[in-house]
């Protein structure tokens, strides 16, 4: 594939598996960076009841920990293809470190004044971990010189969110039960300059031979036009839909089964694990996965899964339902990724990196309160049919996903 070899000759180069060291240095700085928003993202709402907030201001809290990255993310595209990896880190670690501050401030004010202080802070850790993401992504693609690298090294950097999830959730819950939220939001704040440690290990990387002076010029929605751009975010935003909606109605499904608090975390807790394992088998795996068909196969057992779940009685029917999902959707990013850096220009990846975190984010914020209308009008069990037919028809669109082959 040229496009690949041309996309690597700026990359830092390492014989054998020396990119190990660096890789892993942008595993340990996500985790950094996404386990201090993932944590204030799980104690911020307690501190908002606590303080005798209205459900809604959650909801507005929660949100803008999307919004943020929503408006951001083509800035920090642009910056991390200018600059690369290491300046977009520590403006990363700075909003976060920032916004974590604004969470110990909260703990001294009380009232209107705290829940306005817990927003700026959800705000600038949301901006900080996503300008981390992006630079991160970017450089990880930079150490790939092929198509089964690609896959190996996303499928590794895609522990790095799993483990965040826990790490930042988990640890703050501890803090809070030890010691209250001034000491929880101090320690979360902390956390991102580890990433400043962990950057040491990864080497600056050349600027992209393509670049030219006028690429700053050049709007970001022109990527849509690469071809398979916009089919490769369809797909995306199909699967990542897949994924919102599976963590938005097992909740409610299991609700109606009439199964615990516990059965149904089960469910979820087996669903996680097995996007880890796949992950965690992948790069193994590499050299024989070919991304179409992967999303192809992922989309087709999701929609036989979303037909099959509204029929599961039993806690260990949907718990095999979530198993198969999980082994489908994890094996998802490092595909798209790869197909990402493939069909993109080298020196606009962190823009196209970008457009496709913004219509994450997008649908993050927006697809659950459609899913809420759907479902309230139609129940979970028709809502379930109606994304399991729409992800199943989107395999269509995956066939033609991936770089075209030139016409001789």
């Amino acid at each position: 594939m040229p496009e690949v070899a041309t996309a690597r000759s700026g990359a830092p180069q390492a014989p054998g598996d020396a990119y190990g060291w660096a890789l892993f240095a942008l595993i340990g700085g996500q985790i950094a960076l996404h386990s201090c928003m993932a944590g204030i993202r799980m104690a911020s709402p307690l501190a908002v009841l606590r303080e005798g907030h209205a459900a809604w201001a959650v909801g507005v809290l929660l949100g803008l920990f999307a919004a943020a990255p929503i408006v951001l993310a083509l800035r920090a595209g642009r910056l991390a293809d200018r600059y690369g990896y290491h300046r977009p880190i520590r403006v990363a670690v700075g909003l976060t470190v920032a916004g974590g501050a604004f969470a110990v401030l909260s703990t001294y004010l009380a009232g209107a004044a705290s829940f306005v202080v817990l927003c700026v802070a959800a705000t600038f850790t949301g901006a900080g971990a996503n300008v981390g993401l992006i630079a991160i992504q970017r450089a990880a693609g930079r150490m790939a010189h092929d198509s089964t690298e690609l896959k190996r090294i996303f499928s590794w950097l895609g522990l790095a969110p799993a483990l965040s999830n826990v790490v930042g959730p988990v640890l703050a819950g501890v803090l809070i039960d030890l010691s209250g939220f001034r000491l929880a939001f101090t320690v979360l704040a902390l956390l991102p300059l580890a990433s400043l440690v962990w950057a040491r290990r990864v080497p600056a990387d050349a600027p992209p031979a393509a670049a030219t002076p006028k690429a700053g010029r050049r709007r970001a929605w022109d990527l849509l036009q690469a071809p398979g751009f916009t089919r490769l975010l369809l797909v995306n935003w199909l699967l990542s839909s897949s994924w919102d909606v599976h963590s938005f109605l097992v909740p409610i499904l299991g609700h109606e089964r009439g199964f615990s608090a516990s059965a149904i975390g089960l469910v979820l807790g087996v669903f996680a694990t097995a996007v880890t394992a796949v992950r965690l088998v992948i790069p193994f795996l590499a050299h024989r996965l070919r991304e179409g068909r992967v999303l192809v196969g992922a989309m087709l057992i999701a929609g036989c899964v979303f037909a099959v779940y509204p029929f599961a009685q039993a806690s260990w029917v949907m718990g095999l339902c979530a198993i198969v999902l999980g082994l489908a959707l994890g094996a998802v990013q490092p595909m798209i990724m790869t197909t990402l850096h493939q069909i993109t220009p080298v020196e606009r990846h962190g823009e196209a990196i970008a457009l496709r975190s913004m219509a994450i984010n997008f649908s993050s914020a927006v697809m659950p309160l459609a899913f809420g209308l759907v479902g309230a009008a139609l129940g979970a069990s028709a809502l379930f049919w109606v994304m399991g037919a729409a992800v199943a028809s989107g395999s269509v669109v995956a066939r033609h996903v991936g770089p075209q082959p030139v016409a001789p």
